[in-house]
C-alpha cells in the first residue's frame, strides 16, 4: 500500500480529534497509519510541516468575504473561529503554525485581512499588522475559549461569572471593538 500526503493528513487530523495536540506525534502517527516514523518524512521534512498541512485542512472552510470592510473582516473571523472550533485544540494548532509560517491557508487569511483593513483606509504600512492583530484576537479569544471547554469536559469547577455569558456574544463583542477601533484609526491618518 502506497502511503500519500492527504491520507497522512487525514490520519493525523483523526489524531488531533480524538486526542489533542500534546498526543499528536510522529511516532504515534506511524504506528496508526502501520509504518515506520520514517515513511512520514518523505512526505513532511518535520513534524511543523505537517502541523502546517494539518491546518491547512482546518481551515479550507475559510475564505474571502464579498461584502464592506467591516462585514469582510466580521465574516472572515466568524469562518475562523468556527473553523478552530470544530478540531480539538484547533487554535492551538492553528497559531502555532502561523507563528512558524507553516500555514498556507493562514497566510491567504491574512491576506484578505490585510486587503480589508486597506479598504477600511488603514495607511498601507499598517495594514498588514491590523490583520495580525485581529488574527491574534481570534486565536486567543478561541484558544480560551477551548480551554474552557476542555475544563467543562473534565468536570474542573472554573468561575463562571463573564463566562457564563454565550461565547459567541462575547466573541462579537470583542470584534465588533477591533472594528471600531479600526475606523476610528483610519479616520484619525494614524
Amino acid at each position: 500500500m502506497q502511503l500519500h500526503k492527504r491520507d497522512v493528513v487525514d490520519v493525523a487530523t483523526s489524531l488531533l480529534d480524538d486526542y489533542g495536540i500534546a498526543d499528536l506525534s510522529m511516532r504515534r502517527l506511524a504506528r496508526e497509519l502501520n509504518v515506520s516514523p520514517g515513511a512520514l518524512y518523505w512526505h513532511f521534512a518535520n513534524k511543523q510541516q505537517l502541523l502546517g498541512a494539518v491546518a491547512d485542512r482546518i481551515l479550507a472552510a475559510v475564505d474571502d468575504v464579498p461584502a464592506g470592510w467591516r462585514d469582510r473582516i466580521a465574516g472572515i473571523c466568524a469562518q475562523l473561529r468556527d473553523a478552530l472550533l470544530s478540531h480539538t485544540d484547533g487554535a492551538e494548532l492553528v497559531s502555532a503554525s502561523f507563528a512558524a509560517g507553516q500555514s498556507a491557508a493562514m497566510t491567504e487569511v491574512l491576506g484578505h485581512l490585510t486587503a480589508a483593513a486597506a479598504d477600511a483606509g488603514v495607511a498601507p504600512e499598517h495594514a498588514e499588522l491590523t490583520a495580525r492583530t485581529v488574527i491574534y484576537y481570534v486565536l486567543g479569544f478561541t484558544a480560551d475559549e477551548q480551554s474552557r471547554l476542555q475544563w467543562d469536559a473534565a468536570g474542573a469547577d472554573v468561575a463562571q461569572t463573564v463566562w457564563a455569558e454565550d461565547p459567541s456574544a462575547r466573541f462579537t463583542f470583542g470584534l465588533h471593538l477591533l472594528v471600531d477601533g479600526i475606523a476610528v484609526h483610519s479616520r484619525a491618518g494614524t
